[in-house]
């Protein structure tokens, strides 16, 4: 885990590299998306700091696989993820060796914002419509002015867009992402950046 800001955590993996969020409070924390990989659930529950909720940034297979391995906790989404077979597809693209394990759907869903208490601490949970994915979760700290983006941002090769993105109206998410005046943008792939890298990040096509 690398400290970005007081009782904020990225979690880096040089598979995909991907980034994963982690925000503690007093008592309680939170992650933001599962990944792939169980490894951290085996670190953080076996010291007694396992996440009482996850947050996923969007259904995209490469965020949310290793849910299972976290449970029993909260799982926080937009009302439009769905995690189900057909994740396992697109899976199948990148690795042909079969998922052992369990899809975990969200058991708790909201619509524009909700804001969670994390020990104490404020986290707000924002969707400014389709971008990147029809459902993408802005996740924001505000006392620590942290923004996990999700894959809306990429830092270290160009944000993707599949053939569920809205690349016009990407801009206008980022925008609004941009007004929550974030210190630090954690990019869903990538090191943290600055709003800045986000106001000239390059809006993609649908590949």
């Amino acid at each position: 885990m690398i400290e970005i800001a007081d009782g904020v955590f990225i979690r880096r993996h040089t598979e995909l590299d991907l980034t994963l969020g982690y925000v503690v409070g007093s008592g309680d924390s939170l992650l933001v998306d599962s990944g792939m990989d169980p490894s951290l659930a085996s670190e953080l529950c076996s010291s007694g700091r396992g996440p009482s909720r996850i947050v996923l940034t969007h259904n995209h297979f490469d965020h949310v696989l290793a849910t299972e391995a976290f449970l029993p906790c909260e799982v926080w989404a937009h009302e439009d993820c769905v995690v189900d077979e057909s994740l396992l597809e697109s899976r199948a693209r990148y690795y042909p060796e079969p998922f052992e394990g369990t899809l975990i759907a969200p058991t708790h869903t909201f619509r524009d914002t909700v804001t969670l208490d994390v020990g104490g601490r404020r986290v707000d949970l924002h969707h400014f419509g389709p971008a990147h994915s029809s459902h993408d979760v802005i996740v924001h700290v505000p006392d620590a002015g942290v923004v996990f983006a999700g894959d809306l941002v990429e830092e270290g090769a160009p944000a993707q867009a599949g053939s569920d993105a809205t690349p016009s109206n990407w801009r206008h998410v980022l925008d609004r992402v941009l007004e929550l005046n974030p210190r630090i943008v954690v990019p869903g792939h990538g090191n943290p950046v600055d709003a800045a890298f986000v106001r000239e990040m390059v809006i993609p096509a649908v590949s």
